[in-house]
Order: structure tokens, then sequence, then C-alpha cells
């Protein structure tokens, strides 16, 4: 099993920052490609960005491309989701998500494991 706990949502304003971290625990965090799906208000979960293992490789969904960024620190199980010129659209639950396959994530989009999910509200 891995534990996944998210931090560092909140409310800001358009063309601002937030910084979303992923607390990992319970398995091998090295072993697991990471990454972040969001969920917006009666819309369906959608994938915002994945990570390999190693950090060699990452993925972003073209809603964010240019303004996200995630990153891992593997001593500190620890994936970081960087948002950057953040824009009202954004606006969801935030989810980490796990699996020992990089594929699972970015191509099925079904990873092993989820976190609980944090909020970020980007007000107009």
């Amino acid at each position: 099993q891995v534990q996944l706990v998210e931090s560092g949502g909140g409310l800001v304003q358009a063309g601002g920052s937030l910084r979303l971290s992923c607390a990992a625990s319970g398995r091998t965090f090295s072993g697991y490609a990471m990454g972040w799906f969001r969920q917006a208000p009666g819309k369906e979960r959608e994938f915002v960005a994945a990570i390999a293992w190693n950090g060699g490789i990452t993925y972003y969904a073209d809603s964010v491309k240019g303004r996200f960024a995630i990153d891992r620190d593997n001593a500190k199980n620890t994936v970081y989701l960087q948002m950057n010129s953040l824009k009202p659209e954004d606006t969801a639950v935030y989810y980490c998500a796990a699996d020992q396959r990089f594929n699972t994530i970015v191509v099925r989009r079904v990873p092993g494991y989820w976190g609980q999910g944090t909020q970020v509200t980007v007000s107009s």
C-alpha cells in the first residue's frame, strides 16, 4: 500500500502561483511514477502532469504546459506541482496519484493509488 497526502492548496488570484506537495509513505517511493489529476465541479477528473520514478521523464496536459511544473524529491518521499500563471479555469480539487508504471498514469489514466485531494481556487 501507498499512502498519499496532499497539501498546499488554497485561494489565489488569477496570475498568481501555488505549490502543491504530496507526501508518500508505505512503500519505496522511488519505485513509483507519480502524477497529479484534478476535478472541477461538475466535470470528470482529468490528468494534469506525471513524472517518472527517477524524475527523468515528465508529461503534461496541454492545458497546463508551460505554466505548471512537476518535480520530485525521492529523499523526502515527496512530489510537487508548481503552478504559475493560474487561471480561474484551474480551479479544482487536485489529487496526487502513484503507480509503478508511468504509462498507467499518463496513458491509461488509472493509477493504483490516490490521495484525498486538496482544493485550489483561482479568483478572477
